[in-house]
């Protein structure tokens, strides 16, 4: 088994971004791709803001799947997803980015601590 870690190249938006780098955003949502399938603890995602040079280094501290994005801000916390925002707030911001579709392929609660 390999012990080497990989990192992977993220985007957010600014307002997660500045979340993520403040250290107060400690578990990303995304869903489950097929490139993040072997997204694992140990791993780092670099995020970074599309078309700026501002980036931010994370490890991973762990990975879950969850069958929806409210059984996700259910079983992590929303506070934990963004805790500048309500649990139906969160739930509708990450709709709009997430169609129905995309919900349907899993979603992935990424456990994250800022380096």
């Amino acid at each position: 088994m390999s012990t080497t870690s990989r990192t992977h190249h993220l985007n957010l938006y600014r307002r997660y971004f500045e979340l993520v780098a403040a250290g107060s955003k400690t578990i990303e949502v995304r869903v489950k791709y097929p490139h993040l399938e072997n997204l694992s603890a140990g791993d780092r995602i670099e995020f970074r803001i599309k078309d700026t040079e501002e980036r931010c280094e994370v490890d991973v501290l762990r990975v879950a799947e969850y069958p929806t994005f409210e059984a996700l801000l259910d079983g992590e916390g929303p506070e934990k997803v963004n805790p500048a925002s309500s649990r139906e707030q969160q739930l509708a911001n990450i709709r709009d980015i997430y169609g129905p579709e995309k919900e349907g392929l899993g979603a992935l609660a990424i456990e994250i601590k800022l380096l």
